[in-house]
C-alpha cells in the first residue's frame, strides 16, 4: 500500500498545510493593491472570488488578514508577513520557471569572435565546453572590431581597441601579452648570445615576422621592452594568423600574444626566449546587457573566465 505521507518527517513541507495556490495568488494581488476590485481586475476574476479566496486563507489561519473599513482594506500585521512572504515566493517560482523556459527553448548561442582567437584559443578548447554542457550550442562566428549586438549576434570576443556602443556591457577576460615566438628547434637561427642581464638576443639576421592587420606589433614590443630590433630581414603576411603559422613553420620570428600561442609552447612547437609583457590591452566578452548568474550566457561566460587562467 502507498502511503498519502509523501512529505519528509524531519521537513516542514511534508507536516505544514499550506493554502491553495489559486487562493494564495488572490491574496497576493489583494495585499499589493490594498484592493479587492483592483486584484479582480489583475487576476480577470470577479470581486467576489477574490473576496472568498482571501476569506478561506483567513478561515484556514484563524487570523484576519485584512482590516476591513468604509468599503478599503488594509493589510494587519498578520497579513503583511504573508505577504512579504507570498510575494517572495512566487518571485522565486517566477524567475526558476523564466530561466527552466529559457534553458528548453533557447536557440544556439552566436558568438563572434576575432579570426586568430577564435582559430588558436577557443575552437581548440571548445570541446571542453561541449562536454560540460551537451544541451547547450554554439555557433560560432569569426569578426573584428565593432560589433552590433543583438542582431543575430548575442556575445562579442573583442580586444579593447575601440569603443563599443553605448550599453554595451563588458567582461574582462584577459589581458594580452606579447613577446617573440619562433618555431622551438629554429631558436640558434634567431637567437644567439646571451645579454648582461641573462637574455638571449635577437640575432641581426633574423627575420621578423609582420602582419597588416597588427603593423605595430613589433615597434610596440621594443617600446614596452626598451630594446631594439638589430635584424633588417622581415616578412610581411596579410593576415596575423598567417605570421603566427608561419613561425610555426619555421620560416621566422614573430610577435605573438601568449593566448594565442600558450598551447604551442606547452607541446614545445613554439619558444618565447624572450618572455611575456603586458601591451596595456584587455579582450573582453561584450554583451547587450550584464548577463545574470544563470543561463547560457552565464555558464558561456564563467568557462571562458576559467578557460582564459
Amino acid at each position: 500500500m502507498i502511503s498519502d505521507d509523501i512529505g519528509d518527517p524531519g521537513s516542514q513541507i511534508g507536516t505544514t498545510r499550506l493554502p491553495a495556490l489559486a487562493a494564495l495568488r488572490c491574496f497576493e494581488a489583494a495585499a499589493r493593491f490594498e484592493s479587492f476590485s483592483r486584484a479582480a481586475d489583475a487576476l480577470n476574476l470577479t470581486h467576489g472570488a477574490v473576496s472568498r479566496a482571501v476569506r478561506l486563507i483567513e478561515d484556514d489561519l484563524g487570523v484576519a488578514l485584512f482590516d476591513r473599513r468604509n468599503r478599503r482594506v488594509f493589510l494587519t500585521q498578520p497579513g503583511r508577513k504573508l505577504a512579504q512572504a507570498v510575494r517572495e515566493g512566487f518571485g522565486l517560482v517566477e524567475a526558476a520557471v523564466r530561466d527552466i523556459r529559457s534553458e528548453a527553448r533557447a536557440p544556439a548561442l552566436v558568438v563572434s569572435c576575432e579570426p586568430t582567437l577564435l582559430m588558436r584559443w577557443l575552437i581548440p578548447r571548445l570541446p571542453d565546453f561541449q562536454r560540460r554542457h551537451p544541451d547547450l550550442a554554439i555557433h560560432l562566428v569569426a569578426g573584428g572590431g565593432p560589433v552590433m549586438l543583438g542582431r543575430g549576434i548575442d556575445l562579442a570576443i573583442r580586444r579593447d581597441d575601440f569603443v563599443p556602443p553605448e550599453g554595451t556591457h563588458a567582461v574582462p577576460l584577459f589581458r594580452e601579452r606579447i613577446g617573440p615566438v619562433c618555431r622551438a628547434d629554429k631558436i640558434a637561427s634567431s637567437f644567439d648570445h646571451l645579454d648582461a642581464g641573462g637574455s638571449a638576443l635577437l640575432r641581426r639576421d633574423a627575420v621578423l615576422l609582420h602582419t597588416r592587420t597588427r603593423p605595430d606589433a613589433w615597434e610596440t614590443w621594443m617600446r614596452l621592452t626598451d630594446r631594439r630590433v638589430p635584424g633588417q630581414r622581415s616578412q610581411s603576411f596579410e593576415h596575423f594568423y598567417i605570421s603566427l603559422q608561419a613561425a610555426t613553420a619555421g620560416i621566422g620570428v614573430a610577435i605573438g600574444p601568449w593566448q594565442l600561442v600558450r598551447d604551442e609552447i606547452d607541446s614545445g612547437i613554439l619558444a618565447a626566449p624572450l618572455g611575456f609583457v603586458e601591451d596595456g590591452s584587455t579582450y573582453h566578452l561584450l554583451s547587450p546587457a550584464a548577463i545574470g548568474m544563470h543561463g547560457p550566457q552565464a555558464l558561456l561566460r564563467d568557462w571562458l573566465l576559467a578557460a582564459a587562467i
